[in-house]
């Protein structure tokens, strides 16, 4: 058995979750999210506390418990307290706009760029070379953030560019003669 899948996930105040055999949804303040589910891991839940375990003595479903524990911990964590991804923009001239459900972007092309926001994913730009992206699903916010940063990624001769806030980038020599 997978030694993540040992260790329950605590259900907070507020949090819900329903198990069934195809599929388990947790409801919490920030929504509802849901994840389908194999035949190979059982959940239990009991005391507030949803425990895994491996249906059969399969390495698939050994790897899968541990895997199922820990998306339901990020989905128990995204609706109670959320996820947020923050992204700067590094460049003369480069600035984001939050408009309503969609971001301008001035990357140094010869045109703006609109990247629209599914849906659960929110977008604020507390000033114009900050992007901060927040949500419940963990895969989609950081799925939009890689995609906004793969419009313009860092370079490595200047380090222009999307990058992720903290993200070190290595910049390299230029070429002597």
């Amino acid at each position: 058995m997978s030694r993540i899948a040992k260790y329950p996930v605590e259900l907070p105040k507020g949090i819900e979750a329903t198990v069934t055999d195809s599929q388990i949804v947790v409801k919490g303040p920030q929504g509802s999210l849901t994840q389908p589910l194999t035949g190979q891991v059982t959940i239990t839940e009991a005391d507030g506390k949803l425990t895994f375990a491996a249906a059969n003595d399969s390495r698939e479903a050994k790897a899968m418990s541990g895997t199922v524990r820990a998306l339901v911990a990020n989905m128990v964590t995204g609706v109670s307290k959320g996820f947020e991804r923050k992204l700067t923009l590094v460049g003369v001239g480069y600035r984001a706009t939050a408009q309503g459900d969609s971001v301008k972007l001035q990357l140094g092309f010869s045109h703006d760029i609109v990247h629209q926001m599914p849906a659960g994913v929110t977008v604020a730009t507390p000033t114009q070379t900050e992007v901060v992206l927040k949500g419940a699903d963990k895969q989609r916010v950081g799925q939009v953030a890689a995609e906004i940063r793969a419009y313009r990624e860092p370079e490595p001769y200047k380090g222009k560019g999307v990058r992720y806030a903290g993200e070190k980038v290595i910049i390299k020599e230029t070429k002597k003669k």
